[in-house]
């Protein structure tokens, strides 16, 4: 007859699996170094730090249209930085839809093209969730020898949401200041990141209105380029519209493309790069297209 197990038996068994358990709920050690190969990640700090994306969904340059001006100047300020060349902080800001963050990835595989190796720019995302952690991020990039694209899209800040505060610190202030090889990109529909409401809040109840407000707004000042994306015009909207067909080799007789996507745009209430997209891919599953 087998001895019933001992009660200290018990409690060191009882103890292992809740260290067990324990271990599964914390989070991953976060990534002690940069990534040395590679050209695009997300920053995940819940799951460990960078993980791989191993193809960046990206549109050609080329076919962005209406953006001229925020093309070509986003795609000298990427070359300098990826160049090791100083270079600005920007933010895209403006209207929904017109390709803020197409252009982000689309000049980065752009300026990526003819480079190799060590030589390639490495785009990471980080998502607005995750702005708190962006100064542990900065330290894991700090020093690396390959250079370092942070972008993230849809940036804003609600009333009681102080992690703009980090996304400061981490931009221009603290001690450190931010790594020479590491540049932030940031896309938002809002010109100063924090919505209308709050800054008139402000100044209705602090002591001193405009101090506050200046508070709040002085974050998109540590943006040295602004990009602006305005709602296009309908000759715009039609060049983007054939850019897209000619490329994905998408034929309907006559002038009918145009007439649909203008009732298309009409459907949806605006006309914009979004829009258009949405237009192009109904027309390649209705011809059969993949694209």
């Amino acid at each position: 007859m087998s001895k019933p197990p001992k009660k200290l038996d018990l409690d060191a068994d009882l103890l292992a699996r809740i260290a067990a358990a324990l271990e599964r709920l914390a989070p991953p050690a976060l990534a002690s170094e940069a990534p040395l190969s590679g050209d695009a990640f997300v920053w995940e700090p819940g799951l460990g730090g960078l993980l791989a994306v191993p193809e960046v969904a990206h549109l050609p340059l080329a076919l962005l249209k209406g953006v001229d001006y925020a093309r070509d100047t986003l795609v000298e300020n990427t070359t300098r930085f990826a160049d090791g060349l100083p270079a600005n902080n920007a933010l895209l800001w403006g209207a929904r839809g017109m390709g803020k963050s197409s252009l982000v990835k689309a000049v980065h595989a752009a300026v990526n093209e003819k480079r190799e190796g060590a030589a390639r720019l490495v785009l990471v995302e980080i998502h607005r969730e995750e702005i708190a952690s962006l100064p542990a991020l900065l330290r894991i990039l700090r020093g690396a020898k390959r250079r370092f694209l942070l972008y993230c899209d849809d940036l804003s800040f609600d009333k009681d949401d102080t992690s703009y505060k980090s996304l400061k610190a981490a931009l221009e202030g603290g001690i450190e200041g931010r790594p020479a090889n590491v540049l932030f990109y940031a896309t938002s529909n809002r010109r100063h990141l924090m919505p209308r409401d709050m800054m008139d809040n402000e100044r209705a109840t602090a002591i001193n209105p405009g101090e506050a407000v200046e508070e709040k707004v002085s974050l998109s000042d540590r943006f040295g380029l602004w990009l602006g994306f305005h709602n296009c015009a309908q000759d715009e909207y039609l060049a983007m519209i054939d850019a897209y067909a000619a490329h994905y080799g998408l034929k309907l007789p006559g002038d009918s493309l145009h007439r649909r996507a203008l009732e298309w745009a009409a459907t949806r209430g605006s006309r914009s790069g979004r829009v258009a997209w949405q237009f192009i891919q109904d027309v390649a599953g209705e011809l059969g297209k993949r694209i």
